[in-house]
């Protein structure tokens, strides 16, 4: 899988953003420890996002003519 992540210097740190998956994000020591956990990260996304959740309310997506 190919996935796009920005990365960006902050301070001593390396930091990494995954713009396709809300809400992940990371940062290393090095580049190479980012690299290692922005793949934990997206991994880590992933199978949140494939579970089931039985405690979040139903949604709908519904259409607004205005």
């Amino acid at each position: 899988m190919k996935i796009k992540a920005i990365i960006w210097q902050e301070d001593s740190l390396c930091c990494g953003s995954v713009p396709a998956l809300p809400g992940c994000h990371t940062w290393g020591e090095s580049y190479q420890q980012l690299l290692e956990m922005l793949e934990d990260a997206v991994q880590g996304w992933l199978e949140v996002v494939n579970q089931p959740n039985e405690l979040a309310p139903k949604k709908q997506l519904i259409e607004l003519f205005l």
